[in-house]
């Protein structure tokens, strides 16, 4: 099985139309090109999570990218989490997905399987084979992703998710500086390692000379270093090893370096990041090293205008040749089971360029369009494309092939500011003299909670502050039906005043999107988008904006977070299967079925063979 996440079908069918995807045209000519349903919400992690269980959210636990802690409201990662009983025994991770993903179930069937990054996957699955955990395995901060950006611009001020290090010049082009590692556990302040910038401005290169491994690394204007390995120390006897890359982004009129989140060192992780534990060690002993944190593409550093299209491209080839590599690696090393290796970067890529499929995208700023960059999704897609030719040359007559995407893709054109119309609507409430907007702030600071009855959280989810559960409730239970009835019929269909067209189709109960025993996790209301629509990136963060919708000016222009039904994903294989109402849920009892396991009474979906 090949994921080639976010893949659009519509996409597809054009280009094989036009010829330009040669095997997914095979395989399409097998079978036919077939949908399969996504989750709600049509989002990675929820996504993956039920391919690998077969079971929907309510039953996997993922509902999100983060959650909100229900004691404190302030959000946190759902993916995975940590866990230390007490200051005599170190942390452990937890993973945020629960179930059993159809590879553990084949191992203790005596069956194996080598699962290359599936999202969340930290920390590993047991199996029999190998497993190399893919989204959710964070940066050495414990984050999703942390690059720094280093200028000599004093004016320069911190973006979304970023380090920012204003260089102090020193003489002929030397700057000291730090490079930002993991907090330290006992004093909670950062580590950190020296490194010596110094530019050539005449060569355009930068030479950065640190501790780390190698001791000195050059990089050229418009491009990337090699790795460099470092190490932070955490104690006498603790340290943390990282790896990290520089790009060069400007030599004058200010100096302009961005660095990538510094990633675990795939053979000295703090935590497993594979199974066996080694694997990962030995993986880099034979490819080489590879970036490890689960968001690779630096989708950050371009949508901050750190860096420019041209470098972020660059950085997604990098990706895209370090997963070919683990590919073949994993598939000439196969023997029994299933493989399945994730591709994530049509997805990155389609989120930063699909602006350049509309000439009239708000992104553009009114700026002239770019028609340089209007082909970059469609050799995407041929790229995928591709890899899975490289694939199909390890398929014989007994083998099942399955190309597969999570969800489809479309345009993010004007964002819904769901905190601001719940606080237009009466539903939330600010903190005395707090004025929506920035004043607000993010993380649901500016919120009186004694005075709010719903709030909204992560990409497309409402809360209630339900008296008992929430922290500082005030909904009564016997009031939560008439109050989310009362949020239904008032963002359900919402309007665009600016053109009339309809933002929000309707607002969805949890209890009618979910079964299972995780249900209560997720949010109350589950909002469906329609097209071109999405939560607004203050909402996501709980902020508070001034308005009710907004333009979405960012070079993240393209999304899949509304109603699932208009982002199904693609489903090829060499197979007869049954196409219609496939779902993500069917998948692993279709795997199940092909290798003669039986599938585990838990799993929801059917096999898509019989």
């Amino acid at each position: 099985m090949v994921g080639l996440d976010g893949l659009e079908p519509r996409m597809v069918e054009r280009l094989i139309a036009a010829g330009d995807l040669p095997h997914l045209a095979r395989l399409r000519g097998q079978t036919g090109l077939g949908r399969v349903a996504t989750t709600r919400p049509a989002q990675t992690p929820v996504a993956w999570s039920t391919f690998a269980t077969g079971l929907n959210p309510g039953g996997h636990g993922v509902f999100d990218f983060i959650r909100r802690d229900p004691a404190s409201y302030f959000p946190e990662l759902a993916l995975n989490h940590y866990e230390q009983k007490n200051a005599f025994l170190p942390p452990k991770v937890v993973n945020g997905r629960r179930g059993v993903p159809v590879w553990s179930v084949l191992a203790e069937a005596g069956r194996g399987a080598s699962i290359v990054r599936c999202p969340c996957t930290y920390p590993p699955d047991r199996v029999q084979g190998s497993l190399l955990a893919g989204m959710g395995v964070p940066d050495v901060r414990g984050g999703l992703g942390t690059p720094a950006f280093y200028t000599t611009d004093s004016s320069a001020s911190p973006r979304e998710s970023e380090h920012l290090i204003v260089l102090e010049p020193g003489p002929s082009g030397i700057y000291s500086t730090r490079l930002i590692g993991p907090r330290d556990p006992k004093t909670r302040g950062d580590t950190q390692i020296k490194l010596v910038f110094k530019l050539d401005a005449r060569a355009r290169v930068l030479t950065i000379e640190s501790e780390g491994t190698p001791g000195v690394i050059t990089v050229r204007e418009g491009e990337y270093s090699g790795w460099l390995k470092v190490k932070f120390k955490l104690g006498l006897l603790q340290s943390v090893r990282g790896l990290v890359r520089f790009h060069l982004a400007a030599c004058e009129p200010e100096l302009k370096v961005h660095a990538t989140a510094v990633q675990f060192d795939p053979a000295a992780p703090p935590f497993p990041i594979s199974e066996p534990p080694d694997y990962a060690a030995r993986l880099a002993g034979r490819i080489g090293l590879f970036h490890t944190a689960g968001m690779v593409e630096e989708h950050t550093a371009l949508n901050n205008e750190r860096i420019s299209e041209d470098a972020f491209l660059n950085h997604a080839e990098i990706a895209w040749n370090e997963r070919e590599a683990m590919l073949i690696d994993a598939l000439e090393r196969h023997e029994d089971g299933l493989f399945y290796c994730l591709f994530d970067t049509p997805d990155r890529v389609q989120h930063m360029f699909w602006r350049y499929l509309e000439r009239d995208h708000p992104a553009h700023r009114g700026e002239p369009f770019d028609s340089s960059y209007a082909s970059v999704i469609d050799d995407c897609y041929r790229r995928a494309d591709r890899v899975v030719g490289k694939a199909l040359e390890f398929v014989d007559s007994d083998t099942l092939f399955i190309a597969l995407s999570d969800h489809g893709f479309t345009s993010f054109r004007r964002g819904v500011n769901l905190n601001t119309w719940l606080l237009s609507n009466g539903f939330l409430a600010l903190k005395p003299g707090v004025e929506p907007g920035p004043e607000a702030g993010d993380l649901l600071k500016g919120v009186d909670w004694g005075r709010t009855r719903a709030f909204a959280l992560g990409l497309g989810g409402i809360y209630l502050n339900v008296k008992g559960r929430e922290g500082q409730g005030i909904v009564e239970p016997s009031e939560v039906e008439a109050v989310k009835a009362e949020l239904a019929r008032g963002l359900g269909g919402l309007m665009d005043p600016r053109d009339g067209q309809t933002a929000i189709r309707r607002l969805v109960p949890r209890e009618q999107a979910y079964t299972g025993p995780f249900t209560a996790d997720a949010p109350d209301l589950l909002v469906d988008f329609a097209p071109g629509y999405r939560v607004s990136w203050s909402s996501s963060l709980g902020g508070v904006a001034r308005d009710d919708l907004e333009d979405n000016t960012k070079k993240w222009s393209g999304d899949h977070i509304i109603d699932p039904s208009d982002v199904p994903g693609v489903l090829l294989m060499n197979r007869a299967y049954r196409q219609e109402g496939a779902r993500l849920v069917d998948l692993a009892p279709t795997i199940l079925e092909a290798l003669g396991v039986p599938a585990i009474p838990a799993m929801e979906g059917r096999s898509l063979l019989s």
